[in-house]
């Protein structure tokens, strides 16, 4: 007899093929999932769906439509169960219950319509609006952002002189990075550490609230960037890149009451960043986007 009264999704199954602690999740999911059900009178009220990293099963639990999310451990979402405490559903999913021994979560549902679904501009202002609920004091738990950026920095510098990246980005985005890692303000504010468009998603309470953080203990200024590289074909679409990047860029930054200048050097330095590991991945359209995103906000 089937542990679940569903099939894990193929594209979900087919990440046994990423590695050994892959597969060894991957088989063991029916059984995890099978438990938590058991121990939380859950009842699957859905097909489940999939994300990068964990699988999503809508559930009741005495009548209440919630969602089971059960996690592939890994370290950027260590912390997401606390960081979901913390909030205490203000301007993020409401957390009901967790279990970080075996990476489970039960939270409430949301509805399936994205940011991505709204004209741009209007969800950059959303996610603005939820930026000053979410960066909130960090829990002492939280690993410091500058630890990530130093480490990222030092391998920015370390590229070879011959990178299909010009030197002077190179150059600034170093500067600018180690300042920002040596500056006491560029850690103690609880981020999201991934609010693009697509993990924010409409809600009964609250029409829009954040999903699926990556916290850690870091610098508001440091979410502006993924709301210009995310939705990217619309940027080209514009057939003017520059405008269409800062109407964002200024959109966010005014509507959150961002220091403009801080922002800016937080989306070189991670623009740069971005294209070293698109370097490395070698995704030349990766590199001409990041580039394109640095000349734009500070032309």
């Amino acid at each position: 007899m089937a542990l679940l009264p569903f099939d894990l999704p193929q594209a979900l199954q087919a990440y046994a093929g990423r590695g050994d602690d892959w597969a060894r999740w991957i088989t063991g999911l029916p059984r995890l999932v099978r438990d938590l059900l058991d121990d939380w009178e859950l009842v699957v009220d859905g097909e489940p769906a999939h994300g990068h990293t964990a699988l999503v099963v809508p559930v009741t639990a005495a009548g209440e439509r919630l969602v089971l999310k059960v996690v592939m451990p890994h370290e950027e979402g260590r912390h997401e169960a606390l960081a979901l405490q913390h909030w205490h559903g203000r301007g993020a999913v409401r957390l009901v219950r967790a279990d970080p021994r075996r990476d489970a979560m039960l939270l409430e549902r949301l509805h399936s319509r994205d940011l991505g679904e709204i004209p741009v501009l209007e969800a950059c202002s959303v996610v603005a609006d939820l930026l000053g609920r979410l960066h909130v004091p960090a829990p002492p738990q939280l690993v410091p952002l500058t630890t990530f950026v130093a480490r990222w920095t030092d391998e920015l510098a370390a590229l070879p002189r011959d990178a299909p990246l010009p030197r002077r980005v190179v150059e600034q985005a170093v500067h600018l990075g180690r300042s920002l890692v040596a500056d006491g303000d560029s850690d103690g504010r609880l981020l999201h550490g991934d609010l693009h468009y697509g993990n924010v998603l409409a809600g009964d309470r609250d029409p829009w609230l954040a999903i699926d953080p990556k916290p850690v203990s870091g610098d508001p200024h440091y979410e502006v960037a993924p709301l210009l590289w995310n939705r990217w074909p619309e940027v080209v679409a514009s057939g003017d890149l520059r405008t269409a990047i800062r109407r964002r860029f200024h959109t966010v930054v005014d509507d959150a009451g961002l220091d403009e200048d801080r922002a800016r050097d937080w989306v070189v330095v991670r623009e740069a960043h971005r294209a070293m590991w698109a370097i490395q991945d070698g995704e030349p359209d990766g590199v001409t986007a990041a580039i394109t995103i640095i000349k734009a906000v500070q032309d």
